[in-house]
């Protein structure tokens, strides 16, 4: 059985997925696409050094800024994580790549490199904007013509395959191996407890090396369309690196952004079954400062895992 975490930025998932792999001997495997970044350890709230020291961590800052992650590599990379591991804790915010692993991703075309290289040459000519109007209509139809890395992603499989993205999506999605078994939590705590807990977090990246954390990846000077570059803080630091706004207005564009995301991403949890919804538990978790679990809140997540333990076997 493998065990996911699940929930909006901030709702206290890594502190409660790295008690249970304490308690459990388990393995905390990443779910949250910014943490893959290696440049990223502060505005992405990695864990610590001290954390990945209390229990073994996986798939944490194992990618480099200047590439691009995807569901497929994550997928792929969580499976083998979870395949090499006795109690997997599947940990983060990031639902599609949580449902491409329970419910399975549909095969995409080998992209030529050829295919590739006219993508990103004339990604870089034309920009997002006119590459997404030369986009197949059904791909142009679900990308927003800012996402750049998405467009060019999308085009370069056109031209690999001659069939949209969106058709290949379509497709019966490859499943997670048989013997896989999922069980959710998913914490779920009210919008001010979120918005209190988001604010203590940027004052204490502030105080961790966020503005140099930002500083060094921009002298990379890489693609300001990479996942990397999108992350929470980045664009905003990045502003007031450049002198376009102080820092108080970048905390304040910071934390805004980061509620509205939580929003979405509640919304989105609430709206999807990543698993059997009998044997998904929702928590409202506290998490108004410093999180603290009490043994009550470990009683009743035991109870859940013994109970999905003795359940028979379900497929999403």
């Amino acid at each position: 059985m493998a065990l996911i975490i699940a929930g909006p930025t901030a709702s206290g998932k890594s502190a409660l997925a790295l008690e249970l792999a304490t308690r459990l001997g388990g393995t905390v495997i990443n779910a949250d696409a910014m943490q893959c970044y290696r440049e990223l350890r502060v505005l992405t709230a990695r864990p610590t050094p001290e954390d990945e020291a209390r229990a073994p961590h996986a798939l944490y800052g194992v990618l480099p800024a200047a590439q691009a992650g995807s569901v497929a590599w994550w997928r792929e990379q969580a499976l083998s994580a979870i395949a090499g591991t006795q109690l997997p804790i599947l940990c983060g915010g990031t639902g599609m790549y949580l449902r491409a692993l329970t419910h399975g991703l549909s095969a995409l075309p080998e992209v030529t490199p050829a295919a590739r290289d006219e993508a990103r040459g004339l990604l870089a000519e034309l920009g997002p904007v006119r590459l997404h109007a030369a986009l197949h209509p059904e791909d142009a139809a679900v990308l927003r013509p800012s996402d750049s890395q998405r467009i060019a992603r999308a085009f370069e499989v056109w031209l690999s395959s001659g069939r949209s993205l969106a058709a290949w999506q379509r497709d019966a999605p490859v499943m997670p191996p048989a013997d896989c078994r999922f069980r959710t939590i998913l914490l779920d705590p009210p919008q001010d407890e979120l918005r209190a807990a988001i604010a203590g977090r940027w004052a204490a990246m502030m105080r961790g090396g966020a503005v140099s954390e930002v500083a060094a990846l921009l002298e990379q000077r890489l693609d300001p369309g990479l996942p990397a570059m999108r992350a929470h803080g980045v664009p905003d630091l990045a502003g007031m690196l450049r002198g376009d706004w102080d820092a108080e207005e970048a905390g304040r564009r910071v934390i805004a952004h980061t509620i509205a995301y939580t929003r979405r991403q509640g919304t989105w949890f609430r709206n999807q079954e990543l698993v059997v919804p009998r044997l998904t538990h929702r928590i409202n978790a506290r998490i108004a400062g410093q999180t603290q679990f009490s043994e009550r809140f470990f009683s009743d997540i035991f109870a859940f895992l013994h109970e999905a333990v003795d359940a028979p076997q379900h497929r999403p």
